[in-house]
């Protein structure tokens, strides 16, 4: 056995991975949930991480304020 067709081997066995992947991708039993999955960046949940940001922020002068004030 060669080295050309231990490679030959490995490309014709990615080929099949490949080919493999892509199907499953575009399967139609997949399609619902790649669609709601690639409107995960559009969705609205601004006012969730709003509210995390303001309490992080309200803790961390809390924290310097108990500091200051011993």
């Amino acid at each position: 056995m060669d080295i050309n067709v231990i490679r030959g081997l490995g490309t014709v066995f990615a080929l099949f991975a490949f080919l493999g992947i892509v199907a499953w991708a575009y399967s139609s039993r997949h399609k619902s949930r790649f669609e709601d999955d690639g409107m995960i960046p559009f969705k609205e949940d601004d006012d969730i991480a709003g509210d995390e940001t303001v309490n992080n922020s309200s803790e961390q002068k809390n924290t310097r304020d108990d500091k200051g004030s011993e």
